[in-house]
């Protein structure tokens, strides 16, 4: 929102929310019923029906950049401002579809108004020169002084503040204005096409490359990485007063009061509004390799609709937890097909950074999904990823790599330690710091807790801890005889071999069924020590997170959540890599080694981590 809200800032669909496209069903609807149903023949028109091909295209565009520029700026290699991006920027971008829902309607409603809009020629040469010549002439001329006034104080902190507030832009900032702004850029550009349809030059061709090229330059020059190559402007000179750069731009949102122009930099040179460093930072984005992480967590995606809450995948949906949503079945067929490309894509990928104490931090992902581990024929090629994706790290240098999800396989990473003996990055699998996150989640005074779920490393460790420290553990079947062989006598005396459910604190892992869920008393706390939070059954019981903690507030970029954790709070095991390279621990923590529980815990609080807050409706039992 503009620091002082000016008349029509709000989108007249606003208050819809969601439910905001149905502005363009009774037209999508429309055209569909003329063109495939209408007996008459001069009703179908593909002009008409194809401007909701139109929208989609424009839509398709917009999220290829998004995770474009994602993947770049994550990465490192020719990225501009290093400056953060966080959720309050992703929460004010959201609505980055209003200007194309207004777009669809402007050209609905034209269609149905002038019938010179009617059954346009696919090709028209001279259309498509008309065009080209008004946006190089009236257009950039009037969006530059537009522009400059929009800079001047009454303007921007009525409107054109709003968009400024990215300093660090992404491609979906390019389109963030309030609604009388977006009114004024529209008119502008629909000056080429409605001259084209009024002198019967417009075709499809014209109005869908000047759609393209609009986007195409304006995400660009929102990306926040350099792409356009210096040969461009050594073989054609002029090409810079033709062309702006995402750089040239970038200095518009850093500096404010200069780089003007659209597209075309020939204004800002004709009026003497150029940045002097524009030249400079261009040839630094450009020689920019790409960032070198001291520390990296290796996870991997998770259902298949878990590729649209990937940082690369839609923004909004990875600025939330990660839940389904009803209208993923619309893209069914995409989600299929990547589903499908994990099969023969070969190598991980950089999700995140962040940037920690100094520390450069990076998530990479294996491109398989949780169902594939459990694929008898995937499990050769997982394992060879994740043993590229550790020497990887080894020889970029990365002081720690933590394994994330199902990742830890051959116990714990502890394989790839065997391989390669003389490894200098250091394998984590971060038990240490789940353990102590479990045991500090369970409510102060509770005497005895339920063990149930299959049990892991992480687990052991929890009921050792517990029987020690005095609480008894009720648990039942052959894992009471394995952990009963590992305590000694008086210890041993808490673990219970119970098939009783009495307790209200259980901790839970993987394969929890719903009937033991069923089996606890009204009120319980499930406590997960897994990777996985347990499928919520009861609505009368209160469900944990998995083991994660708060995140400190100097630890910057943040602008995504971890599968299903709540915003600004990490999984213990990427937060034990990240205290892995803040203490120096030079040593691994991987197949049945353990860390010391209060030592990790204590480093963790003091580097700024806390703990989450556990139900306050439960009372630790007596």
């Amino acid at each position: 929102m503009a620091t002082k809200p000016g008349i029509l800032t709000e989108w007249p669909w606003a208050s819809l929310g969601n439910f905001k496209y149905l502005v363009l069903a009774p037209f999508v609807g429309h055209s569909i019923y003329s063109f495939f149903i209408s007996k008459e023949e001069s009703q179908r028109d593909f002009s008409y029906i194809f401007i909701f091909l139109y929208i989609v295209m424009r839509m398709v565009h917009h999220q290829m950049w998004i995770s474009l520029s994602r993947y770049r700026s994550a990465k490192g290699d020719n990225r501009i401002l290093d400056r953060s991006i966080e959720f309050d920027q992703v929460d004010r971008e959201t609505n980055w579809d209003d200007q194309i829902i207004f777009n669809g309607v402007a050209f609905y409603i034209a269609y149905l108004k002038f019938s010179e809009t009617h059954h346009l020629p696919l090709w028209r040469i001279d259309g498509i020169i008309i065009t080209a010549l008004l946006h190089t002439g009236p257009v950039e001329f009037l969006y530059y002084w537009i522009h400059r006034a929009l800079h001047h104080h009454f303007l921007y902190s009525r409107y054109h503040s709003h968009h400024h507030s990215s300093i660090v832009t992404e491609p979906h900032t390019a389109v963030i204005h309030p609604f009388a702004e977006i009114v004024t850029y529209y008119t502008l550009f629909f000056i080429p096409l409605v001259t084209t349809v009024l002198t019967g030059t417009a075709s499809i061709a014209s109005v869908v490359a000047y759609a393209i090229y609009l986007d195409f330059m304006n995400l660009m020059g929102h990306c926040n990485f350099e792409l356009i190559p210096k040969w461009m402007f050594s073989i054609f000179p002029p090409l810079k007063y033709l062309i702006y750069t995402p750089s040239f731009h970038s200095l518009h949102h850093t500096q404010f009061g200069s780089n003007y122009s659209l597209f075309m930099p020939m204004y800002d040179y004709l009026y003497s509004t150029v940045d002097k460093s524009s030249d400079t930072l261009y040839e630094k984005s450009l020689e920019r390799k790409a960032e070198l992480p001291d520390v990296v967590h290796l996870t991997h995606l998770t259902t298949p609709e878990s590729i649209y809450h990937l940082r690369l995948g839609f923004a909004s949906l990875a600025s939330k937890p990660h839940t389904s949503k009803w209208y993923f079945w619309l893209i069914s067929p995409v989600t299929l097909w990547s589903f499908f490309i994990t099969w023969i894509y070969g190598h991980t990928f950089v999700v995140e950074r962040n940037l920690f104490s100094n520390l450069k931090l990076q998530t990479w992902a294996i491109p398989k999904y949780s169902i594939q581990y459990f694929m008898q024929w995937q499990r050769d090629s997982i394992n060879n990823l994740i043993e590229e994706a550790i020497m990887e790290a080894d020889q970029k240098g990365v002081k720690v790599l933590s394994l994330g999800l199902l990742n830890q396989v051959n116990n714990n990473g502890e394989l790839y330690i065997r391989r390669h003996p003389k490894l200098k990055v250091k394998v984590v699998d971060g038990s240490s710091l789940a353990v102590a996150v479990v045991l500090n989640s369970i409510p102060k005074g509770t005497s005895r807790v339920v063990l149930r779920g299959r049990l892991s490393k992480v687990a052991y460790s929890i009921a050792l801890t517990l029987c020690q420290g005095g609480t008894q553990v009720m648990i039942d079947g052959e894992e009471y005889k394995r952990l009963k062989a590992l305590l000694n006598p008086e210890v041993a005396s808490n673990l219970v071999p119970s098939k009783s459910y009495a307790s209200k604190i259980w901790l839970v892992g993987d394969e929890l069924s719903e009937d033991e869920q069923l089996k606890a008393p009204k009120g319980t706390l499930f406590i997960p020590f897994s990777q996985f939070p347990p499928r919520k059954v009861r609505k009368d019981c209160f469900y944990f997170n998995t083991p994660a903690m708060n995140i400190p507030k100097h630890l910057e970029n943040v602008d995504s959540c971890e599968n299903w954790l709540p915003r600004r709070v990490m999984s213990a095991w990427r937060i034990a890599g990240i205290l892995h390279a803040l203490e120096g621990w030079n040593e691994h923590e991987c197949g049945n080694k353990m860390f010391d529980i209060q030592k990790v815990w204590k480093a963790s609080l003091q580097h700024g981590f806390s703990p989450l807050t556990t139900p306050s409706a439960i009372e630790a039992e007596a």
